[in-house]
């Protein structure tokens, strides 16, 4: 089976999860992950959900099923596979508790970003 995950953003209103989530059922897939929340100061609506496609469809597929939710939500939604690694800028503070932890995520695996270190002389 293969994972992937889910962003979404739109304007917040009710049934945005059900829609999400009764869609990913429709097609085959398992939720195996889920997070959203509501900003109040601009109303918008922010969700990522990580999933198993159980029947095996691929990115594609799904990218055109969800189209007409999408627009009909006014919805900016986009699809990754969670096996691949993603380029990620990561800039931290003087303090090296938060360094450590991002880190130790990268080498347990947790963390699947490609690692490039530069140093600010």
């Amino acid at each position: 089976m293969t994972s992937f995950a889910l962003r979404v953003q739109c304007e917040s209103r009710r049934g945005i999860v059900a829609a999400i989530s009764t869609f990913l059922s429709e097609q085959g897939c398992n939720i195996t992950d889920s997070a959203q929340f509501d900003d109040a100061e601009t109303g918008n609506f922010f969700m990522r959900t990580s999933f198993r496609s159980e029947h095996g469809l691929g990115l594609e597929e799904l990218r055109k099923a969800l189209a007409p939710i999408a627009k009909e939500l006014d919805m900016d939604a986009e699809f990754f596979d969670e096996a691949m690694k993603r380029k990620v800028v990561i800039m931290v503070s003087r303090f090296g508790h938060c360094l450590n932890d991002i880190l130790y995520r990268w080498r347990i695996g947790a963390l699947p970003v490609e690692w490039i270190m530069e140093r600010d002389a």
